[in-house]
C-alpha cells in the first residue's frame, strides 16, 4: 500500500504539530507537503523531506489524496476553493471562516462542481454527534460558553481599560449570536462555528465569551435542550504552548479527523 499524500495549507504551529504526527506514522505512512504563498517566511521552518508547493499546479502535479487547511480564515477563501474545485477532500480547522454566506456558498458550488468534499474538524470541542441529531428539534435551545484565561484575551482586556495581570473577577466580552462571535474572533470561535454548524444554524446558536482569571484553561460549556431530551457538556483544554488562544488539542482532532478519512471503518 502506498503512502498516503496529504498537502497542508500554511505552516504555523498547528499544521507543524501534525506533520510531526503524521511523519511519525506507521506503514503505509504518509507523505506530506505544505502549500505556501510564493516567498513566504515559513517555508524556512518546514522540516527537510517535506515539499514546499507555491501554486495550485503544483497541488495537482503532488496527487494529494487530502488537504489540510490550517493557516486560517484567509486560507479558506483563497486556496479551499480552488482545491474543492480540483476535485480534493479539504479538511480544513478554521471553520469560524464559514459565517460568512458567501464564502460557504462559494465553497459548496466549488465541491460540486469539481466533485471534491469539504471536511469540518470538530476541532476542540466534543458532543457535535449529539447536538446533530437534535438539530432539528422543534423545540431546541442551543448555548455555547467559551471561558478562557486572561493570556487569552490580553490585547481585548487593555481595549476595555482592563490590566489582564490584575483582572479580580470574569469579564463578559461578548454575548451574541454564533455569527457574530465568530466574525469578531476570528482565531478564537472557531468552535462556536462547529457548533453552529452541526446544530441549528448561526442566528439560532447563542454564544458568550468569558475571561476568567480562575479558567484552568481553554474552557467550552455546552448546553442543549430539546423534546428529545437535555445534554450538558463542559471540556477544558489544555492552551496551545505556542498560541494560548488556541487549544491544544485541535491538532489532535484534526489528526484524528484524517485517520477516520483513511479508515475502512468511520464512526459517525
Amino acid at each position: 500500500m502506498k503512502a498516503r499524500r496529504v498537502v497542508l495549507i500554511g505552516y504555523g504551529a498547528i499544521a507543524a504539530d501534525i506533520a510531526t504526527a503524521l511523519r511519525a506514522a506507521p506503514g503505509p505512512g504518509y507523505a506530506l507537503a505544505v502549500l505556501l504563498r510564493p516567498g513566504s517566511s515559513s517555508a524556512a521552518r518546514v522540516p527537510e523531506g517535506v515539499s514546499v508547493l507555491e501554486g495550485l499546479d503544483a497541488v495537482a502535479a503532488f496527487g494529494a489524496d487530502l488537504v489540510i487547511e490550517a493557516a486560517g480564515h484567509a486560507a479558506v477563501r483563497e486556496s479551499v476553493p480552488s482545491c474543492l474545485a480540483l476535485g480534493l477532500p479539504v479538511l480544513i480547522s478554521s471553520i469560524g471562516a464559514l459565517h460568512d454566506e458567501a464564502i460557504f456558498a462559494r465553497l459548496v458550488e466549488a465541491a460540486r462542481g469539481g466533485r471534491g468534499r469539504l471536511l469540518l474538524a470538530s476541532g476542540a470541542l466534543g458532543g457535535l454527534d449529539y447536538v446533530r441529531a437534535v438539530r432539528h428539534a422543534e423545540q431546541l435551545d442551543l448555548r455555547y460558553e467559551s471561558r478562557k484565561p486572561p493570556a487569552a484575551w490580553a490585547a481585548e482586556l487593555h481595549a476595555l481599560g482592563h490590566d489582564p495581570a490584575e483582572l479580580a473577577g470574569p469579564v463578559t466580552l461578548f454575548s451574541g449570536t454564533a455569527r457574530e462571535a465568530a466574525a469578531r474572533y476570528p482565531q478564537n470561535l472557531n468552535v462556536a462555528a462547529a457548533l453552529a454548524l452541526a446544530g441549528p444554524g448561526f442566528e439560532a446558536t447563542r454564544v458568550d465569551v468569558v475571561c476568567d482569571p480562575k479558567a484552568g484553561g481553554n474552557t467550552h460549556v455546552v448546553r442543549a435542550s430539546s423534546e428529545f431530551g437535555t445534554f450538558s457538556l463542559e471540556i477544558a483544554n489544555r492552551p496551545s504552548p505556542s498560541n494560548p488562544k488556541s487549544s491544544w488539542i485541535v491538532a489532535q482532532s484534526i489528526l484524528a479527523a484524517v485517520d477516520q478519512h483513511f479508515s475502512p471503518v468511520v464512526m459517525l
